[in-house]
């Protein structure tokens, strides 16, 4: 999946490679990916767009043919470093479909640097199309212009979560009875935000939240966010306040 600029573009086409890329080297894009490049955004021999593969940066290339089912392309010229992401994982309980894809495409788009879902007692969906939400954060890394994606991981259910919690890692939990401002809860350091599932944690999960020593809970302000909603108010918090928004 790829982003779809207004036309004409004002910059150069992004694209996503699952293939390392080098200086020099011949690509080949086929699939959904080539009819973007020929048939979207009507890019023909001569003309360059932006490759990056989340390992070794964002490169420049040249396309060399175009031809039915795939588009042909060498390498030139590195444009920029992987770049440095803030320390910063998302710990989500899974939503409807529809509202989780945007989640996924936010986190993204927000810097969030690793995404574990996990499951909760009162989470509506346990069941996760990764492959689906991955391609909708390569879309948003594509748009963003993100050269590291999010690591995504198999959900996990919360209580083996918070038995296995890294001793360095503060754990942000977006508490709906009350907390104190995100502003008294960063601190330096690596960092995950919990948002609970719709209707939230039950009183046993809270209570098992709190006793991780690294738990403190936040308040997200005077009104009761929907998750997604919750999700991209902590992060933007927190990113502005211990991220590279600062």
């Amino acid at each position: 999946m790829a982003q779809t600029p207004a036309w004409p573009p004002a910059s150069l086409t992004r694209l996503f490679v699952d293939q390392p890329l080098a200086d020099g080297i011949t690509i080949l894009i086929e699939g959904g990916q080539a009819h973007y490049l020929s048939g979207v955004m009507r890019l023909k021999a001569g003309d360059a767009i932006a490759l990056f593969d989340d390992v070794s940066g964002e490169w420049r290339a040249e396309i060399e043919q175009v031809a039915k089912r795939h588009v042909q392309l060498r390498v030139t010229a590195r444009l920029r470093e992987r770049e440095d992401v803030p320390d910063l994982w998302l710990v989500a309980a899974p939503i409807k479909k529809g509202r989780i894809d945007w989640v996924a495409e936010k986190a993204c788009e927000l810097g969030v640097a690793r995404w574990q879902p996990v499951i909760t007692h009162r989470t509506i969906v346990d069941k996760l199309n990764l492959d689906r939400l991955r391609a909708h954060m390569i879309e948003a890394a594509e748009q963003c212009e993100r050269t590291a994606l999010p690591i995504l991981d198999e959900p996990m259910k919360l209580a083996k979560l918070l038995g296995n919690w890294p001793a360095g890692r503060a754990l942000i939990f977006a508490d709906e009875e009350g907390g104190v401002p995100m502003a008294q809860a960063v601190k330096p350091g690596p960092a995950a935000i919990l948002i609970g599932p719709e209707g939230g944690f039950t009183d046993e999960e809270r209570s098992a939240i709190k006793a991780v020593p690294q738990a403190v809970g936040v308040s997200l302000g005077p009104r009761i966010l929907r998750a997604d909603t919750a999700m991209a108010a902590a992060v933007s918090l927190w990113m502005g306040l211990a991220g590279d928004w600062r």
